[in-house]
């Protein structure tokens, strides 16, 4: 058997090489799809824009230029005629507009893309979760959800920088950078381009140098991160347990623990990022200086005017300041591949259970059920039906009963595929659970589990869950049929109640009979109650009985019971010892044939005499004063 699990120790190499154009090519459809035509006007419409701003903001200082030979009646100038014209002033108020002209081609390109970065980060976060929902029973054992959570998290933000970054900051600082090279090379000479050149690679190299080291550092964040946050959703989805066992100082050390390892790699990254922030100035700084004294010394020679040199200077603050962010947009697209690196990981765990190719809906029109030689283990080692056969006939009520671990739950679990039998086969009316649509098989089946999970919302919500179209009457009907429809109107804000996380604002047989009347409102043809009556007290247990027995009526009931007392009217009785039949029949059979079910009932028999006599001695005292034993 192969165990799904996310990794989350991806290599922080992820995002390098043909990984990372792998992530990035799984990203471009979201930008550029096939069957959505507004979406590419969009990005045309947008790249348009941003080149346009560029454009404008490149030619800025030629203006400036022009204002400041004008003011200084530099009589070397060489500007064109159309600036001569609009003078001094006139210039001044260009540069002005050109500017504001820049910033708003700027923010219509960010209005234009905004709602394709949306659309896109709308869309994987849905197919991430419906893919989520798509994966096996055995995935969701073993995944750990705060850290799941955390790898979704990071990776929607991760592709929303992407998008934006990728396409609004890596490029256009590419395209800036070769014209303002270009206006160098042709405006001045060579040297003037050599220098800029020269102090762009040793930028980028060092930048790109150090941001490797960093981005190591972030993923050991990351992973500290990720390990911190795992820990504090478990503990408090185990607050009882932690208060059960006095264990808050415990938790809080692990927590801590992780946490001091992320506070370690944090003042590492901090560290680093004043070297890389320091060595950047350094490099710019030295390009900057070099290519002013040129200037100022071509000025001296009088080959320059003040204009010159003052548009020189302007383009080189205008290369330091995109420049200045590279680092952290060369980082964080880094860390953005590594995020989605493993979002889209978690996109290629395989389903190990979904529906073949032809797959028919289910027609369960009887109901009958049968388990044919059935064998099945979680690993292959360890097989835990061997070899079952079980036929239920339509409208008719089977019990499985048996010791812990022998593979009582697998079959109901075989039966609502979970999993897939490793050999045999299961059939619902004579077609293979494997041959029909899973939408429908779980449709057609009800299920009562022994451990009723509910959601964070109302109780209303709860029960309407199992047929979310019923009208209020149905669903007040269900609550009555589950004995709960009392305590429910008995409640201040009465359904409206919210029932709080994974239900539990209400008692544990409360929380059961909820879970029944939902499945009491699905009202489906085949029933599986899996202890479905284990968090009830005696009496509200027979009460949940007969409402059992009514809903079953017609249908086919598979009971999965512990206690022996619950499953005396079955038609049929099987008892599994191992992950094979041992005895099978009605309850009297089994009973006079006073073997493995004859010994499990006369056990439970005295094991709720016991629990009888001390609840009826409970307080009371002997005629000498003397407390009976509890």
């Amino acid at each position: 058997m192969r165990h799904f699990q996310v990794n989350t120790d991806s290599d922080p190499g992820y995002g390098r090489g043909s990984r990372g154009w792998r992530t990035i090519r799984k990203v471009a459809p979201y930008l550029w799809p096939a069957d959505k035509p507004w979406v590419k006007y969009r990005v045309v419409t947008a790249v348009a824009m941003l080149a346009l701003a560029k454009v404008i903001a490149v030619g800025t200082p030629m203006l400036y230029k022009a204002a400041v030979d004008g003011l200084a009646g530099d009589k070397a100038a060489t500007n064109p005629g159309w600036m001569l014209a609009l003078g001094a002033v006139g210039l001044t108020i260009a540069y002005g507009m050109a500017r504001v002209m820049t910033v708003g081609f700027q923010q219509l390109r960010d209005a234009v893309f905004a709602r394709v970065g949306q659309r896109a980060l709308r869309q994987l976060a849905l197919e991430t979760f419906q893919h989520i929902h798509g994966l096996s029973l055995r995935y969701h054992i073993t995944r750990k959800t705060g850290g799941l959570s955390r790898i979704i998290e990071r990776g929607v933000k991760g592709v929303d920088f992407l998008l934006r970054f990728l396409l609004f900051s890596i490029g256009p600082l590419l395209l800036e950078l070769l014209l303002i090279a270009a206006v160098l090379f042709v405006v001045f000479d060579v040297r003037y381009f050599t220098v800029v050149v020269v102090t762009i690679l040793l930028y980028v190299w060092f930048t790109f140098a150090i941001t490797e080291w960093r981005v190591k550092l972030r993923k050991e964040m990351n992973d500290h991160d990720t390990d911190a946050n795992q820990k504090a959703i478990d503990s408090l989805l185990n607050f009882e347990t932690v208060k059960y066992f006095g264990a808050e100082r415990r938790e809080a050390d692990r927590y801590d623990s992780a946490m001091a390892g992320y506070e370690r790699a944090a003042l590492r990254t901090n560290y680093s990022l004043a070297f890389l922030n320091f060595g950047q100035s350094l490099l710019i700084t030295a390009g900057l200086v070099g290519v002013m004294v040129m200037a100022a010394l071509g000025v001296q020679d009088g080959k320059l005017t003040v204009g010159d040199f003052v548009m020189v200077n302007a383009y080189m603050l205008q290369i330091t300041m995109p420049l200045n962010f590279l680092g952290t947009v060369y980082r964080e697209i880094r860390q953005s591949l590594v995020d989605m690196g493993e979002m889209f990981e978690l996109l290629e765990q395989p389903a190990e259970v979904t529906n073949r190719p032809n797959a028919q809906p289910l027609a369960a029109e009887r109901g009958a059920v049968r388990f044919d030689d059935v064998h099945f283990g979680y690993d292959a080692e360890r097989p835990v039906l061997k070899g079952v056969t079980i036929a239920v006939e339509p409208g008719r009520t089977l019990a499985i009963v048996g010791p812990s671990g022998s593979g009582k739950s697998t079959l109901g679990r075989l039966l609502f595929r979970f999993y897939d039998v490793d050999s045999g086969a299961v059939v619902i009316d004579g077609q293979d659970v494997r041959d029909v649509t899973l939408e429908s098989l779980h449709e057609g089946i009800g299920v009562v589990p022994q451990d009723t999970v509910l959601f964070n919302d109302t109780i209303y919500f709860n029960i309407a869950y199992g047929r979310p179209e019923a009208s209020e009457e149905e669903v007040f009907a269900a609550a009555r049929a589950a004995h709960i429809h009392n305590f429910i109107m008995a409640l201040p804000e009465k359904y409206q109640t919210r029932v709080g996380e994974r239900g539990l604002k209400l008692s544990g047989g409360e929380k059961q009979r909820v879970g029944i009347a939902r499945t009491f409102l699905k009202t489906p043809p085949i029933l599986l109650l899996d202890e479905a009556t284990s968090a009830l007290d005696t009496e509200t247990e027979r009460d949940i009985q007969e409402s059992l027995r009514a809903m079953g009526r017609g249908r086919t009931v598979i009971t999965i019971a512990h206690r022996l007392s619950t499953v005396v009217e079955a038609d049929r009785i099987v008892v599994l010892e191992n992950g094979v039949i041992v005895e099978s029949g009605r309850h009297e059979a089994l009973i006079d044939r006073n073997g493995r079910y004859a010994r499990m009932w006369r056990r439970q028999q005295v094991e709720e005499a016991e629990a009888a006599e001390a609840v009826a001695t409970d307080g009371e005292y002997r005629e000498d004063g003397t407390a009976f034993p509890s």
